[in-house]
């Protein structure tokens, strides 16, 4: 039976659909620590569901009191990226349990699924490729990168409605496993925002933001919408 409240669902893909083993966790951690800097857990936490980029300008922000230059920014992103997709290749991320059943029945259900990322094009392509997700198992790909700001702006569900022809927000669901993808979800006034704890950020921390609904994962987002 077709959904009758939900027209798209924008869920995060690295610990909300996608399990990489925390890999981009470690691969931003190891990147801004070879540019000098000594970043706390809290810190590190408060980079989750960022825009790479963004998260790369930040943090040498804040070490060093005035704004790096683009090119910086760039070569310790580069370095980011290197690091990450070597560890793909040495683990590779796989879809979360249950998770592409729950793609499936949303989408039978009339429910557009799009994926959200901070992840450049390049590198969602590549991760992707890996998972066989490029074909019939989501209806699009928003990067942030794309949309010119990253979480905690509502501008990649703004940009999956207008792909999938969604004019309604309050029919939108946002799911994420970051206080950042309720945050943005929030900002863009969707009807339901649901933190996942599969992921990186605890009961706590989700639990502390704006929300409709905590759950394990988002598996259990298809028996939610009954």
């Amino acid at each position: 039976m077709p959904c009758d409240r939900f027209d798209l669902a924008c869920l995060d893909i690295a610990g909300t659909t996608v399990e990489e083993h925390q890999a981009v966790y470690v691969a931003l951690d190891g990147a801004v620590r070879a540019a000098g800097l000594d970043p706390s857990a809290e810190q590190l936490a408060g980079w989750m569901g960022a825009d790479k980029q963004e998260a790369i300008t930040a943090a040498l922000t804040a070490h060093r009191g005035s704004e790096p230059s683009r090119q910086e920014v760039l070569e310790v992103y580069a370095d980011f990226r290197s690091r990450l997709l070597a560890a793909y290749d040495a683990t590779s991320p796989v879809p979360m349990p249950g998770v592409e059943a729950a793609l499936a029945t949303l989408r039978a259900e009339g429910v557009k699924v799009v994926l959200t990322t901070g992840f450049s094009r390049e590198v969602t392509g590549g991760l992707l490729e890996q998972l066989g997700w490029t074909d019939g198992v989501v209806d699009d790909v928003v990067c942030a990168e794309e949309v010119g700001a990253g979480r905690p702006a509502p501008y990649m569900i703004f940009e999956a409605m207008r792909r999938t022809g969604v004019t309604d927000v309050r029919r939108v669901l946002v799911a994420g496993d970051t206080v950042r993808d309720l945050r943005a979800g929030t900002n863009a006034g969707a009807g339901m925002v649901v933190g996942v704890l599969s992921g990186a950020q605890d009961v706590r921390a989700l639990g502390a933001e704006a929300h409709t609904h905590l759950l394990a994962s988002v598996a259990d987002i298809p028996p939610l919408l009954g």
